[in-house]
């Protein structure tokens, strides 16, 4: 591996012009002589992409190409997920765990077309397919930044590592290192604090067909537009806002706080929605699967044929999940209100307590064949016939 980066020429950097890839670019010149193509994948992240082209250019960048992966990224990994129901250790919604694999495969097939030798990105060993640098690490960052004039935003006091894409922003380092420190309110930048939110509830209705958001109150939406809708009218409310601490892919716990606003209403809608028109067996099979396709997609292991595999079952199970689904917001506080299908399982003149079309006498047999393992037992171990 060395001897083959010692010979890269020309290498493609995935570049987010934060604290680390920042730095790379002067390193990898320094250290290897190469030139370095920077690729900024534009998945939502609402930063100034104008900037960071100069910036990437200015540190030591022979070419930066800014690529707009939102749809793509949207559509081919989002919507895929979110039909799989796939949240990491029940909270997780995997918002940089998705983006990797976008960007990831952009730069590759960048790098092919430019006959580059060489790939390069942000990330370390401790991470999980984002940048995640210990306290330390990131300040002998931020000084090899200062040697060598390169403007970056964070400080020794500013210390956090940050990832943003359409669906999430996340935040790790500082204060959230010490797990006895709530949040800094500071920290938070895209969820107002649920105090600060409106006094007056907001109702949102969103649209599924065969599992995939459709329309938010009605209207039909593309997918980009859809979620900046529900982004906005999630973060205005204070919904969506999670500090936890989760499993890392290699073996040590940590912790990470996240803005998931307009996710977070999509996940509950589509959870609802499953509820109303997936049988039971199904439903409770897909469990299992679920957590298993939101381990895939956290281990970075998108591009495996396991989640590929899954995809086929998720795309059969989906084919009911066809309706609407409202929600009610109120300063931090999501509700449900009503769900709506038209292939709805659910049928009043049996669930209801007026027995309606239910004979109780058919239960009779049933609950005797049902409770044969629970009786027999202790007839067999009082040794009677």
């Amino acid at each position: 591996m060395n001897q083959q980066q010692q010979k890269s020429k020309k290498v493609v950097l995935a570049y987010s012009g934060g604290l680390d890839t920042s730095i790379i670019i002067p390193w990898l010149r320094e250290n290897y002589d190469c030139q370095v193509i920077a690729m900024i994948g534009d998945v939502g992240q609402q930063e100034d992409l104008e900037a960071a082209r100069q910036k990437a250019l200015a540190t030591g960048a022979s070419a930066v190409y800014t690529e707009d992966l939102r749809a793509e990224f949207v559509r081919d990994y989002v919507w895929p997920t979110l039909r799989a129901g796939a949240v990491y250790e029940h909270t997780y919604l995997l918002g940089t765990s998705m983006a990797r694999p976008v960007i990831a495969k952009r730069q590759a097939e960048l790098a092919l077309s430019l006959g580059a030798d060489g790939l390069s990105h942000g990330c370390t060993g401790k991470g999980n397919d984002q940048v995640r640098f210990e306290l330390t690490s990131r300040e002998d960052a931020i000084a090899y930044a200062a040697k060598h004039s390169i403007p970056v935003e964070q400080s020794r006091k500013n210390i956090y590592s940050r990832d943003r894409n359409i669906w999430h922003l996340s935040h790790e380092g500082g204060e959230l290192e010490d797990l006895a420190n709530a949040p800094n309110e500071a920290m938070w930048q895209w969820v107002v604090s649920p105090q600060q939110a409106p006094d007056t509830a907001e109702d949102v209705e969103i649209g599924f067909e065969a599992g995939t958001p459709v329309s938010v109150n009605g209207n039909t939406l593309g997918p980009i537009d859809l979620l900046n809708t529900l982004n906005d009218i999630a973060a205005k409310h204070g919904v969506g806002r999670t500090d936890l601490v989760e499993n890392r892919l290699v073996g040590m716990k940590s912790r990470g706080a996240y803005e998931t606003p307009g996710g977070t209403l999509l996940v509950t809608a589509h959870r609802e929605l499953e509820r109303l028109t997936v049988d039971r067996e199904t439903a409770h099979f897909q469990q299992t699967l679920s957590a298993r396709y939101a381990e895939l997609v956290y281990n970075g292991l998108w591009f495996s044929p396991l989640r590929e595999a899954l995809d086929g079952f998720f795309h059969v199970a989906q084919q009911r999940v066809t309706g609407s689904v409202g929600l009610k917001l109120w300063k931090g506080t999501l509700n449900v209100t009503k769900r709506i299908s038209p292939n709805s399982l659910y049928r009043a003149d049996l669930a209801s307590f007026t027995m309606g079309r239910y004979n109780p006498k058919d239960a009779e047999g049933f609950i005797n064949l049902f409770a044969l393992p629970v009786t027999v037992r202790p007839i067999a171990k009082a040794g009677k016939p």
